[in-house]
């Protein structure tokens, strides 16, 4: 597709700019036309307020090329789950080797004592197994800490589910409290996390899910959110820096190239 004007664009669409993948949104709430990394797709975004403004999109994203080739190449490269290959899992490094039978697949240890991950499967086949089990072990490690900070904080157990998110570590929906019937009905709210905080240290990820849980109580950033974090994790800042420093590098685990 071309920037050339007179185009009717749609919201999906995607263009090529500077040699990268630039797709089309339209976002109601906003306010101008906006360019956003979206690393789980390695492409850009290109936002208007309306499908009538996607033009402009198309035309500030053509002025900015040469930001949309620099921040595409400045992502990690893919990285492919391999065998032989080591992944951490919770910070703590796992080597990935085939599994002779579905049965055998899973989190072990060799003779050593040295974490394994085993995936059943062939090629491709190998690397989605893996990221099922990675998938697998973030849903219960995650549950099981949201229940311990959920009750810490006086809360509920919430729904709790995982997902492959594209700009959020978590998203939190609290209980529905004014409803009628709400608690009646069992509305504890619902956390969802990305399955890729598996692949981040422990205290990391521990954090993230901290601060989903402390929205269950507050559910904008404000003085008494962070006060709430701040009571079960201690500081936020090493995470969060963290995450903005490696995050990227795990949006790249288990994709191609």
């Amino acid at each position: 597709m071309n920037l050339f004007g007179g185009h009717r664009y749609a919201p999906g669409d995607l263009i090529e700019v500077a040699g990268q993948r630039v797709r089309l949104k339209v976002s109601p709430r906003a306010t101008r036309v906006s360019l956003r990394v979206d690393q789980t797709r390695r492409e850009v975004i290109a936002s208007a307020p309306s499908q009538r403004r996607l033009g402009e999109a198309v035309a500030f994203a053509g002025q900015r090329a040469a930001w949309i080739d620099a921040q595409i190449r400045a992502l990690p490269s893919p990285s492919a789950l391999e065998p032989g290959g080591v992944i951490e899992v919770l910070g703590r490094p796992h080597r990935l080797e085939p599994a002779a039978s579905r049965l055998e697949a899973g989190f072990h240890e060799d003779e050593d004592g040295a974490p394994v991950l085993r995936a059943f499967g062939e090629g491709d086949a190998f690397g989605r197994a893996a990221v099922r089990l990675l998938r697998r072990h973030a849903l219960e490690v995650l549950s099981s800490r949201t229940r311990l900070h959920a009750r810490a904080l006086g809360q509920p157990e919430p729904k709790i589910a995982v997902m492959d998110a594209k700009g959020r570590w978590g998203s939190c929906r609290p209980a529905r409290r004014g409803r009628p019937g709400a608690a009646a009905q069992g509305d504890t709210g619902s956390i969802r996390y990305s399955w890729r905080l598996v692949l981040a240290p422990f205290e990391v990820a521990d954090y993230v899910v901290v601060h989903e849980c402390a929205h269950l109580i507050e559910a904008n950033h404000g003085p008494r959110f962070w006060a709430l974090v701040r009571q079960v994790c201690g500081s936020e800042k090493p995470a969060r820096a963290w995450l903005r420093q490696h995050g990227a590098r795990l949006h790249g685990f288990g994709r191609d190239s």
